[in-house]
């Protein structure tokens, strides 16, 4: 345990979030998403695990030392639900009360389609796959960056 660094935040997944630059993409996954085979394209070439948690606790955990990109869009995204792009189960809607939490204002993911988050997925920086069992609880970040002291 380390004084003020969320429990849930594994060593690995410290490592990696430190590692990762402006402009890097960190995906996190549900269970049922295909996180082994996809980790092996990405930059880290392996998979992270947040076992046990919900996607909204893994991504509560994750924000609490990431800083969100704030000169893009898309620093946030969720993988839309096929045939219904519009809709946000309750997973999407957790995670994304999570990105308001930490931004301290609403900032909307953006919806991907299925087959291109997973191209999105493979060129990431690093896949977290969660203990997440709802459909639909995979979403992508990009890293940000934190100003110099004033």
């Amino acid at each position: 345990m380390l004084k003020g660094i969320d429990h849930r935040l594994n060593a690995e997944v410290l490592g990696c979030l430190r590692a990762m630059g402006h402009g890097d993409v960190l995906i996190i996954s549900d269970t049922n998403f295909p996180a082994d085979s996809v980790a092996r394209a990405t930059v880290t070439g392996q998979l992270l695990r947040m076992d046990n948690l919900t996607a909204a606790e893994a991504v509560q955990a994750v924000l609490s030392v990431l800083p969100l990109d704030t000169f893009v869009d898309d620093f946030a995204g969720r993988m839309e639900i096929v045939g219904d792009a519009t809709t946000l189960p309750p997973v999407q809607t957790e995670v994304q009360a999570a990105i308001d939490a930490a931004e301290g204002r609403h900032r909307p993911m953006i919806s991907i389609e299925r087959f291109a988050f997973y191209d999105v997925a493979r060129n990431a920086y690093a896949v977290i796959q969660t203990g997440e069992r709802r459909f639909y609880g995979c979403f992508m970040f990009r890293k940000g960056v934190i100003p110099p002291e004033a």
